[in-house]
C-alpha cells in the first residue's frame, strides 16, 4: 500500500499549517486506499487527540513514507533522500535564499513537486493555494492597523482568534469613519480582502466612484488592472498584451492615492510592470494614503514603503518617504504605516489548512495517485532523479551559482 507522510513544519518562523486536516487524513485513507501517516509535532494547531479520533497514526520517523506533503521549505538537514515532496520551494524565480535549498535537492535525487505550479490543464489557473487566506487576514490586519494608529476602536488579532468564525465576532466592534479603501488584485488574494470589507458592512463602490463621489460612511473599491495603468501610446488596454508585455504600459495610480485613506495590494506584480507609485509621489502633498497593507510583500517593489517583511508579533511599521527608512509604528503623523506580514494564512491555520485540504483532495490527488493524463502533476515537478526536469531547466545557471 503506497504510503503518504505529513510531514512537521520545522522552518523558523514557525508554521501550524497543515496540508492536510485530520479529517481529511481518514477521508484520502479512504478513498484513495493510502495508508497516511502524520509526523509529531510540537507546534501543528492539529493536536494528537484530533488525529486518534480520526483512527491516523502519529509517528516520530516518516523515512517509511513513498510520498511526503508539507507546507513550507523543508530544512536542509531534515530532507530525505530519494523521496517524492510537495511543498512550497519559493526557487521558480530563482530566489537566491533557496539555492542551496534546490542544490541539496538534486544532490539527494529528490522528486520536487512544487504546490505554486500545479495548474489547470485547460485554464493555467492554480488548483491549490492559500490566496484567499492571505486576502481575508490581510485585510482584516490592516483594519486593526487603522484602529491602532487613530485609536478608533481595540479588535482582537487573527492569530489570537480560535478560527475565522470566532475572528468574524470582531467585526462588529470596527467603528470605522467616512475613509475609502482601495483593494487591487481579482484574484484569490483580493476576493478574500472583499470578504472582509463586506463582513464588516463596508460599501463596495466603483473606481469611478471612489474617483469622483464623496460618501458618509466607509467605502471600498476594487481596482482591476485596467483601472491603474494606460498604454503609453495612448491606445486602449488589452488584458493580454499587459500581462505579456507590461514594458508597453504606465502607471496611472496616483489619482487613486489622492483620495485613498487605505491600501490593501492584493495584485501580483511582474518586476516589469510599472510600480505603483514611487517614494517622491508618496511625498507629494496630494499624496493622501497614510495605510498600507501590503499582502503581496514584495519587497522594495511596486510599493516603495515595503522595505521589510513584517512578523506575526510585530505586524507594522511606519515608513518615512522623505528619508525613505523605516520609523517606529506610529510615530509621526506624516508617515505611512505599512502592514507587510509576509505569511498571513498562519494566523487562521485551521481554516487555511482545511481550505488547502480540500483543494489537495479534489485537483491534486487524483491525478497523483491516478495517471495523470493531463501532465498536471509532470508540469509541477522541479527536479526528479537528481536532475531539473525539462520544464525547469532555466533553474540550471541558478543551481550552479551564475
Amino acid at each position: 500500500m503506497l504510503k503518504i507522510g505529513i510531514i512537521r513544519e520545522d522552518k523558523i518562523p514557525v508554521d501550524k499549517r497543515s496540508p492536510l486536516t485530520p479529517a481529511q487524513c481518514q477521508l484520502v485513507a479512504d478513498q484513495f486506499k493510502v495508508d497516511v501517516k502524520v509526523q509529531k509535532s510540537d507546534v501543528r494547531v492539529f493536536q494528537p487527540e484530533e488525529y486518534s479520533q480520526h483512527k491516523i497514526e502519529m509517528v516520530d520517523d516518516i523515512n517509511d513514507a513513498d510520498i511526503l506533503l508539507g507546507v513550507k521549505e523543508v530544512p536542509l538537514e531534515k530532507l530525505i533522500s530519494e523521496k517524492t515532496y510537495f511543498f512550497f520551494s519559493h526557487t521558480i524565480k530563482e530566489q537566491e535564499y533557496n539555492r542551496e535549498l534546490l542544490q541539496a535537492i538534486l544532490k539527494k535525487k529528490i522528486n520536487l513537486v512544487d504546490y505554486e505550479c500545479l495548474l489547470d490543464s485547460k485554464t493555467n489557473q492554480r488548483i491549490v493555494a492559500f490566496g484567499r487566506f492571505a486576502g481575508i487576514v490581510g485585510a482584516y490586519n490592516t483594519i486593526w492597523t487603522f484602529g491602532q494608529r487613530y485609536n478608533l476602536f481595540n479588535i482582537r488579532r487573527a492569530h489570537e482568534c480560535f478560527d475565522l468564525a470566532d475572528m468574524k465576532t470582531e467585526f462588529k466592534k470596527v467603528e470605522l469613519p467616512a475613509i475609502k479603501i482601495a483593494i487591487t488584485g481579482g484574484g484569490r488574494v483580493a476576493k478574500g480582502a472583499m470578504e472582509v470589507m463586506f463582513g464588516m458592512d463596508i460599501l463596495q463602490v466603483s473606481p469611478y466612484e471612489f474617483l469622483n463621489e464623496r460618501f458618509d460612511r466607509p467605502v471600498f473599491a476594487q481596482l482591476s488592472s485596467h483601472t491603474y495603468h494606460k498604454k503609453k501610446d495612448g491606445s486602449l488596454f488589452n488584458r493580454d498584451e499587459f500581462y505579456d508585455n507590461p514594458g508597453l504600459y504606465e502607471g496611472d495610480f496616483l489619482k487613486y492615492t489622492k483620495v485613498a485613506d487605505m491600501l490593501i495590494a492584493g495584485a501580483f506584480w511582474d518586476p516589469r510592470a510599472p510600480v505603483l507609485f514611487t517614494k517622491e509621489d508618496a511625498m507629494r502633498p496630494e499624496f493622501k494614503t497614510r495605510i498600507i497593507g501590503d499582502i503581496t510583500c514584495d519587497i522594495e517593489g511596486s510599493i516603495p514603503s515595503t522595505k521589510k517583511p513584517a512578523t506575526v508579533e510585530d505586524p507594522v511599521y511606519d515608513y518615512d518617504p522623505t528619508t525613505d527608512t523605516i520609523q517606529p509604528e506610529f510615530s509621526e503623523e506624516s508617515n505611512i504605516t505599512v502592514m507587510a506580514v509576509d505569511n498571513l494564512p498562519c494566523e487562521l491555520p485551521r481554516d487555511a489548512s482545511e481550505s488547502f485540504g480540500h483543494e489537495l483532495i479534489e485537483n491534486v490527488l487524483p491525478h497523483l495517485l491516478g495517471d495523470d493524463k493531463e501532465d498536471v502533476i509532470k508540469n509541477a515537478t522541479i527536479a526528479q532523479n537528481g536532475k531539473l526536469t525539462e520544464r525547469f531547466s532555466y533553474l540550471q545557471g541558478f543551481v550552479d551559482g551564475q
